[in-house]
């Protein structure tokens, strides 16, 4: 009997499955997400998985991870400190594709250096600047280097590399290692986000190795990527950027799984974010434009699939703008108030109950901080640190940690470098008073919704009258955000476009108006043409209205609550490497590659060697990563043009996939 283990480790739970056989899920089971330790979360839910299947721990063959950590990070624009070493480039150049928005702040070199379109040196790199940079006090947890033509000469990102690891010691991303295409500013992008990501998932990737080796569980443990494939811990270690979308990638693969569904809209819904993929022929397609999350476009491989910031822990923001009023949710976590409640009850719901003897509604009203403890706080300005110790190891009402309204930003600060977290109303506090979940305080869901209810709108009336009407109006704010999710992705994969943003036309009147069904002079019919495969914990309890408000058929499949665990050990391992052939002149030819450019007099010559080493690089990937019965795929793209009456070579793109499935190891 093979077993295998899958876990995901999510913004709220954290998910295990057993599978036998590849065939069946004999157990599953859910524990909170500890984000101050990981361990305590992946443990919980190993040991409740384990000891609901009574199986042994020699049995399991194959361990496998999904996490949406990624993800969020960059959705909630969480991560480490960064430095970027910026070579070749102006210093306007950051302003491509997000970049400046990207680092936030954090430190930047831009110096001499780079090479050009050929992979000849355009200048020497500037090694001063670079060590002159480094002997100061940066406060960096790890480095992203980007250089001018990377990809056709690694040169000066490999030089700087070695600089920065001799200096300080810690990790370097660079670009050339995570994309063989041009596009410099997009390349530093990606570095940068693989950078900021590097503590968070090593940390996570020790956390599960160390807690299945305690439970006696030997089995190698590989890592979900984006596009669904499995890679080995260490890759993931080395290349984090490839782990973003892992949990949403794994989900989708865990759906087709299920239900063998051939063409859908799979939509997973999390603690943070919404998920939503097209599957065509059982396949998800690969984003040729890569991977996008929150604001940012990256040159990630990984399905293509549209990232909301809305989950059954987003935010409740009230809308208190005009006559109507309202709210909307997201694209923020909060920890919801059941929860917190559940974890700190006595303090949560005193302040609860002072705050509703209260006749005035207070801005910060049912919201609380806490420290996330363990997370390395170096480099804080004096304010956020000052803030910090102030909220210390307690949980506290926003209310009393904030002296100043200067602290607000401090505390959106200490947020986003994933130091803090704040509680407050959420979809999952709405359920609660529904009485659609019962796992944590309702209790305390009920309070803080009544205080939610009595802020005002524009008009000056109420909100709500009472928590059952705010916890409605919460549950229906998600049907509808949801419903735009899945009608943009919808619109965004139809062959024949409508000339508009998929965002326009999913709120666009008609579109509304045809789900509301209007009969009149004109009769308006809308929905979703395919069915929906709905996932998540909480697929179950706010999909169905869902499918209703699309008039589609809304699947959810038994084991939807821990398909990212499915996901996880039932994908294959999967590489890719590419690399591009340029022709110099007529009778010369170079071959592009990580340790530097070779050139060769024969264009078919300088692409076989070129394949040759793009084969040896993915199979021997592919064997580190665990897979066995590996095969290897190689595509050719040439682009050729006429002159003279004939036929010229100008470029050749090289792309080489080994794929294999996972050696169980009993």
């Amino acid at each position: 009997m093979a077993l295998l283990l899958g876990v995901d480790t999510g913004g709220t739970y954290t998910d295990a499955v057993l599978i036998q056989d590849e065939r069946e899920v004999i157990a599953s089971a859910k524990s909170l997400t500890t984000r101050h330790d990981l361990a305590i979360g992946i443990g919980g839910a190993v040991e409740a998985v384990l000891a609901s299947s009574g199986v042994d721990v020699a049995d399991i063959g194959l361990a496998s991870l999904s996490t949406t950590l990624a993800t969020n990070a960059l959705v909630e624009g969480q991560g480490g400190r960064v430095g970027l070493v910026y070579i070749g480039f102006r210093e306007r150049d950051l302003d491509g594709h997000g970049l400046r928005e990207a680092l936030g702040g954090d430190p930047t070199l831009v110096i001499g250096g780079g090479h050009n379109h050929a992979g000849g040196e355009a200048k020497p790199l500037d090694i001063g600047a670079l060590s002159a940079w480094l002997d100061t006090d940066l406060g960096i947890s790890a480095f992203a280097v980007a250089s001018q033509f990377a990809t056709r000469n690694p040169a000066h990102e490999l030089t700087a590399m070695e600089m920065i690891r001799d200096v300080t010691g810690r990790p370097v991303s660079c670009s050339h290692h995570l994309s063989a295409k041009l596009n410099g500013p997009k390349r530093a992008l990606t570095a940068v986000l693989n950078a900021r990501l590097i503590g968070m998932i090593t940390r996570l990737i020790d956390k599960a190795e160390g807690k299945l080796s305690e439970l006696g569980i030997n089995a190698p443990l590989m890592v979900v990527r984006g596009d669904g494939a499995l890679i080995s811990a260490d890759q993931a270690r080395e290349r984090p950027i490839e782990t973003i979308l892992s949990g949403p990638a794994a989900s989708i693969v865990g759906a087709r799984w299920m239900t063998g569904a051939d063409h859908a809209l799979v939509s997973d819904i999390g603690g943070t974010t919404t998920d939503v993929a097209v599957l065509r022929g059982g396949k998800p397609t690969i984003d040729p434009a890569g991977a996008q999350v929150g604001p940012w476009r990256t040159m990630v491989e990984a399905v293509a699939m549209r990232t909301t910031g809305l989950g059954g822990d987003s935010e409740v923001h009230v809308n208190d703008a005009g006559l109507m009023g309202g709210i909307t949710l997201g694209p923020r976590r909060l920890v919801p108030v059941s929860l917190i409640a559940h974890e700190a009850g006595d303090m949560v719901h005193r302040v609860l109950d002072e705050q509703l003897r209260s006749d005035t509604p207070g801005e910060y009203d049912a919201r609380f901080v806490r420290a996330v403890p363990g997370i390395d706080a170096g480099g804080l300005q004096d304010k956020d640190a000052a803030l910090l110790e102030r909220i210390g190891g307690d949980v506290h009402p926003v209310a009393k940690v904030l002296k100043t309204r200067i602290e607000v930003a401090a505390l959106r600060r200490l947020v986003k470098q994933g130091l803090v977290q704040v509680a407050g109303s959420t979809p999952s506090d709405a359920s609660h008073v529904l009485g659609h979940l019962d796992v944590w305080s309702g209790e305390a869901a009920e309070k803080a919704l009544t205080l939610l209810a009595r802020k005002r709108t524009g008009s000056g009336d109420r909100l709500a009258d009472g928590p059952l009407m705010m916890a409605q109006m919460i549950v229906d704010q998600m049907t509808y955000q949801t419903s735009l999710a899945l009608l943009e992705t919808a619109f965004s994969e139809e062959e024949h476009p409508f000339g508009l943003p998929a965002s326009e036309l999913a709120r666009h009147v008609l579109m509304q108006r045809g789900l509301d069904g209007h009969k009149g002079l004109i009769r308006l019919e809308a929905g979703i043409n395919v069915p929906v495969i709905g996932l998540g914990a909480s697929a179950a309890t706010y999909y169905p209205a869902v499918g209703e408000r699309l008039g589609c058929q809304m699947i959810l499949p038994e084991h939807a609550g821990v398909a990212n665990a499915i996901g996880a050990v039932v994908g294959r391992v999967t590489i890719r490497r590419s690399g591009t052939v340029t022709a110099l002149s007529e009778g010369r030819y170079r071959v592009h590659l990580d340790s530097g450019p070779e050139d060769y007099t024969d264009a078919q010559e300088a692409m076989n060697a070129l394949q040759t080493t793009l084969e040896r690089q993915a199979r021997t990937e592919a064997t580190t990563a665990g897979a066995e019965d590996i095969h290897v795929s190689t595509t050719r793209d040439i682009r050729r043009a006429e002159a003279e009456a004939r036929e010229v070579f100008l470029e050749a793109e090289i792309t080489v996939e080994a794929s294999g499935r996972c050696c169980h190891v009993n």
